[in-house]
């Protein structure tokens, strides 16, 4: 049974699911129109690489705000080196940038395999602590985001050149931190899929729906269930998108047999 109390636990969560939908729904729309699907994994990865050299090198670890600055370097550099790539070599750039996540996975695993809580941090960066999330971890993240906002609805063709990897490196970098590496893939990819074959003006405005519905019902089934967050939420997600996609595959057919008995 779902505990009201609950509610104080499941607020800030939600805020920060609604603050990666903000920036990552237009961003996956992009991703699966260039066809670079694994990017998010892969650019996801090597930030999370980058908070791992910083929480195993203590002098970096001790620095002002390690844990986002370090991150963001790495995944910068990464999204370079994509960027780089979606150039010189455009006709194998998924199967590389595949690559290029798997080597990434493979560093943090070796990284931290003599690391006594190391299971603990790659299974965090991984799966997220989206449900701890307190308010004031989510000041710098609605900042950057509405900043992104405002660049891609002011300049909208940045999506369309290099920009788009700068863009998609920092907005990655601050989600990693909030809610894991699966959960940002899933936001990215699963309501844009779900909206590809929607060819309404309302299309943007389906993605966020499918992916608000995705947040709220995993946080309330992680909460009352007692399940890991961001897989109750991933989970969730995919429902909603596939969901979607039904209803969209059967309001056709129900098109057809209307013109049909009015004829």
């Amino acid at each position: 049974m779902f505990d009201i109390n609950l509610i104080s636990i499941l607020l800030p969560a939600l805020a920060a699911g609604v603050l990666v939908l903000s920036t990552h729904v237009l961003l996956g729309q992009q991703v699966l129109k260039r066809g670079i699907i694994f990017i998010d994994l892969a650019i996801a990865q090597v930030a999370a690489l980058g908070a791992i050299v910083a929480h195993l090198n203590h002098d970096i670890e001790h620095l002002p705000f390690s844990n986002v600055w370090m991150p963001a370097l790495f995944a910068l550099a990464g999204a370079g080196f994509i960027a780089w790539l979606s150039k010189c070599m455009a006709d194998e750039l998924e199967a590389i940038i595949g690559c290029f996540y798997v080597l990434a996975a493979v560093a943090a695993m070796l990284m931290l395999s003599n690391d006594p809580h190391g299971a603990e941090m790659l299974k965090q960066l991984m799966s997220g602590q989206i449900l701890w999330v307190n308010w004031s971890q989510l000041i710098l993240p609605a900042i950057v985001s509405f900043i992104i906002l405002s660049v891609i609805y002011l300049k909208p063709k940045l999506l369309d050149g290099s920009g788009f990897y700068i863009l998609f490196a920092i907005v990655i970098t601050l989600s990693v931190e909030l809610v894991g590496v699966y959960l940002v893939f899933s936001t990215l990819i699963l309501p844009a899929l779900a909206v590809n074959k929607f060819g309404s003006k309302y299309r943007l405005v389906a993605a966020y729906s499918v992916g608000l519905m995705g947040y709220i019902f995993g946080l309330i089934l992680s909460a009352t269930l007692d399940l890991p967050s961001g897989a109750a939420i991933v989970a969730t997600l995919a429902v909603s998108a596939i969901l979607f996609r039904f209803v969209l595959a059967i309001k056709p057919k129900q098109k057809t047999a209307t013109s049909v008995v009015n004829s």
